[in-house]
């Protein structure tokens, strides 16, 4: 059963993801004026290249992304309904643990504070799936992510082709290929209503800024590990083109 258009348009009313590269990232704890910003401004001089806003926001977005679409893939590994489903969220395990990583890695080098927990849109997907069942709980996971995914692919480029710094841009080239795999093993499922995802991708709804933030973390609160799953035999770093689309482009060659 598809996603009603009508249907996924109200999730992503109520729970937007918003990945947009606004200026977001606690600047009180990072020692700067709560004023007009601009995500060209250099906030710090650091030994990997100068810090702009927009390179601390994206390194604060990855982090967020993680903390929804990892407990996600460990749904999908759980109540999904097929195998493909299933394969969905082994990548989504092991990509945004790798990315965590880094962004854990990197953080404290460049003076960025990580949040430990999701927007409040992005809790509002976990708990929208959540509530699902059977094929419709597929269905709504895939198109979430699906739409999600394409709308910080663009993000991740803007990022790479215009930060100065060395570990911003290490962090860009992981979060590109690994975006481009989860895309790719979520239309592998074969449930993504493209129409559908095409508009919510190029039409975001214009919600307030709190919900397109993560809360901070409690004030000497430890930072939050994604748990790396060494016992999944996923790679998340070089997508492979789903049998069919293989099939036709072999075609094509011949």
């Amino acid at each position: 059963m598809p996603v009603s258009p009508s249907k996924l348009g109200s999730i992503f009313v109520f729970g937007a993801m918003g990945l947009t590269l606004a200026a977001l990232a606690y600047p009180a704890m990072l020692g700067i004026e709560n004023t007009a910003s601009s995500p060209d401004r250099i906030i710090a001089n650091t030994a990997y290249g100068p810090l702009t806003e927009a390179d601390r926001d994206f390194v604060v977005k990855v982090r967020s992304a993680g903390l929804w679409e990892y407990p996600l893939g460990e749904m999908a590994m759980e109540r999904g309904t097929t195998p493909e489903m299933k394969e969905a969220g082994e990548h989504l395990i092991v990509g945004h643990a790798a990315l965590d990583a880094t962004c854990r890695r990197i953080a404290p080098e460049l003076g960025i504070t990580l949040p430990n927990q999701a927007t409040p849109q992005q809790q509002q997907f976990v708990a929208t799936v959540d509530s699902e069942t059977g094929q419709q709980f597929d269905i709504t996971a895939v198109n979430i992510m699906r739409v999600t995914h394409g709308q910080i692919f663009p993000a991740i480029a803007k990022i790479r082709a215009n930060t100065k710094n060395s570990l911003v841009r290490t962090l860009a080239d992981q979060a590109n290929d690994t975006v481009l795999d989860h895309i790719t093993v979520l239309e592998k499922t074969g449930m993504v209503n493209y129409e559908q995802v095409q508009f919510q991708q190029t039409s975001p709804p214009k919600l307030p800024k709190e919900q397109l933030t993560p809360p901070p973390p409690q004030p000497g609160s430890p930072v939050l590990a994604l748990k790396p799953r060494p016992d999944l035999d996923v790679n998340t770093t070089a997508p492979t083109p789903s049998p069919s689309s293989a099939g036709q482009v072999a075609g094509q060659v011949g």
